[in-house]
């Protein structure tokens, strides 16, 4: 099965696998994470097979969906590129890939490094940032039923990896606990240059949403 192949039937799983899924977590976030992943990918000397299906599939079934169990999506995986003859080497780099890309809560150490991880987790996060990042964390705020914000209730930025995962904070704590985090954190110069820019968005837009909780504007 040719490489082209292979990425048209992974496509085909992905939509049907996904297809009610969160708004936040759906085929689109996949798609913006591909193409994401794919201009960065330019600029890096990366097996672009690897980081095309690193991309597709490293949400397949996002821990936070299954109860916490993050060993559903990479065996999920697993079983998918096994049924269309995936080269084992690049069937683990992938299965790593969707292993190590979680932020985890920001204080996890990374166990597995690799220039198509980086270009795979860069294009994820950029997915967090700008005005695709605020419409996707008050998506997802919405469906957990949380708290626009609450004054009252600081940002905890030395959460544990299972605290992270535990936490019900208002919405806008979100952007301190991680996304305002990501752009020091970007692995490439294209991805260091697009999250800056997603940055300065999303900080313009906490300062107008505090102006009007404070009915100054």
């Amino acid at each position: 099965m040719t490489e082209d192949l292979i990425i048209e039937k992974t496509i085909a799983f992905v939509k049907e696998k996904l297809k009610n899924a969160e708004g936040g977590h759906d085929w689109f976030h996949i798609e913006r994470v591909y193409k994401n992943a794919l201009l960065i990918a330019k600029n890096e000397d990366v097996d672009v097979f690897v980081v095309k299906l690193g991309a597709l599939l490293h949400d397949i079934a996002d821990s936070k969906f299954h109860n916490g169990d993050e060993t559903v999506g990479p065996k999920i995986a697993r079983q998918f590129l096994t049924t269309v003859d995936v080269d084992a080497v690049v069937m683990d780099h992938v299965i790593k890939i969707i292993e190590n890309i979680s932020f985890g809560g920001g204080n996890e150490v990374q166990k597995f490094k690799s220039p198509e991880l980086d270009v795979v987790q860069d294009a994820d996060r950029l997915d967090a940032l700008g005005a695709i990042g605020i419409a996707r964390t008050f998506n997802y705020g919405g469906f957990k039923n949380r708290t626009l914000y609450d004054p009252s209730i600081l940002p905890n930025l030395d959460m544990s990896k299972e605290e992270y995962k535990a936490s019900n904070a208002p919405t806008i704590n979100h952007f301190y606990e991680k996304l305002l985090l990501l752009k020091d954190m970007m692995n490439t110069k294209t991805g260091r240059k697009i999250a800056l820019e997603r940055h300065q968005f999303m900080v313009q837009f906490l300062e107008q949403f505090y102006a009007e909780w404070d009915g100054e504007k």
